[in-house]
C-alpha cells in the first residue's frame, strides 16, 4: 500500500513573505486561501498581472523597502516608518535625502564592513 504524497501548504502570510509582497495589497483570494509548494513555485516562474504589478509599484513590505532605501528595518523603524510604502513614496524619500536616510546608510554600510572583517578574520 503506498502512502498517498500531500503537497505542503502555507499561510497567505507566508506565500506574500516568500513572494516579497505586502500581503494587505494581495487579492482577496490570495488572503483567505492556503497556498501549496506547487502554487507558489508557478506564481514564482509565472507572476500573474497583480503580482507583477505589486512587485513594480508597491505597497511593498518593510523589509522590501528598507532594502530599496540601504538602510536596515530598525532604521526604519527610529526613522518612523512602520508602514508598507509605495515605489513613488520610497523614490520620494530618496530624492528628498533626508538626515536620517544618510545616517542609517552609514550605519548600514559600518555594518555591513564589521561583519566582512569578522568574517574575513574567521577564514
Amino acid at each position: 500500500m503506498t502512502a498517498r504524497k500531500t503537497s505542503q501548504t502555507m499561510k497567505p502570510a507566508t506565500a506574500a513573505k516568500k513572494l516579497g509582497v505586502y500581503l494587505e495589497a494581495t487579492p482577496a483570494e490570495f488572503q483567505d486561501g492556503v497556498v501549496s509548494r506547487d502554487e507558489l513555485d508557478a506564481l514564482q516562474t509565472d507572476p500573474p498581472e497583480w503580482l507583477r504589478d505589486l512587485r513594480r509599484n508597491g505597497p511593498h513590505p518593510r523589509p522590501v523597502v528598507a532594502a530599496k532605501l540601504g538602510v536596515s528595518i530598525s532604521g526604519l523603524a527610529r526613522a518612523g516608518i512602520t508602514e508598507a510604502l509605495t515605489t513613488d513614496e520610497i523614490e520620494s524619500i530618496k530624492s528628498d535625502n533626508p538626515d536620517w536616510l544618510e545616517h542609517e546608510r552609514a550605519t548600514q554600510a559600518e555594518v555591513r564592513r564589521q561583519a566582512a572583517e569578522q568574517k574575513q578574520q574567521k577564514s
